[in-house]
């Protein structure tokens, strides 16, 4: 069981499995810029993320609902969870619903995060959750995730190199990919091409530029 201070954001599942150095410079070295693709994503979030609830007798769905997971040391939130009640007002069944800009991903990026949910879930309501749903915005509909166990098992593993960074407080080098690094709105701070060549640390990168600010201050 983990306590409320060591719990780690859903949110990081997402970026260490697309980049190990972007989940450090964001949720180790507390950097963060903004691209196209953020925007969008943030846009489409603020639209979902209003806490409301709509509900009929068997039926409810609880729009940014808030989770955790002691077990797992999660914490985060739902855009939608539609839960269906048994007739004694029990939990019988509850599917996460998360939903992304773009379109559907080959890579298990989105499915992990989904999964993460799924996880809390099933701690917070005593229930196994067997899918859950991806909703695209450019494809308008949902997609259906098995949450399985080779997803559970690697989402696991996502979260136990989470704290083996997060203990060793140490920021990945940079290799620079065009495919993933050029989509990336982390770009122009990771420098991967000179960043992965050089071995040049991120946190030195900004404390030299900070350094040259106080010097043209103080002349």
């Amino acid at each position: 069981m983990y306590s409320e201070d060591d719990l780690i954001p859903l949110s990081s599942l997402q970026h260490i499995l697309f980049c190990e150095r972007q989940y450090a410079l964001i949720h180790i070295e507390q950097v963060w810029e903004e691209n196209l693709f953020t925007a969008e994503g943030r846009v489409l979030h603020e639209r979902v993320d209003v806490e409301h609830r709509e509900s009929r007798r068997l039926f409810r769905q609880e729009y940014s609902m808030a989770v955790r997971s002691l077990n797992y040391g999660l914490i985060g939130k739902c855009d939608l969870v539609e839960i269906y009640l048994a007739p004694g007002g029990t939990v019988a069944e509850a599917v996460p619903v998360e939903f992304k800009r773009g379109r559907n991903k080959e890579e298990d990026v989105d499915r992990v995060q989904l999964c993460a949910q799924a996880l809390c879930l099933e701690e917070m309501l005593n229930i196994t959750i067997g899918t859950g749903q991806l909703y695209y915005l450019q494809e308008h509909r949902r997609t259906t995730v098995n949450l399985d166990g080779a997803l559970r098992a690697k989402t696991v593993e996502l979260i136990a190199r989470i704290r083996q960074l997060q203990s060793s407080g140490i920021t990945p080098s940079a290799e620079y990919q065009k495919r993933r690094c050029d989509r990336c709105s982390l770009l122009e701070v990771c420098m991967p091409k000179s960043a992965g060549s050089g071995g040049k640390e991120v946190d030195r990168f900004i404390r030299s530029q900070v350094s040259a600010a106080r010097e043209d201050l103080d002349q």
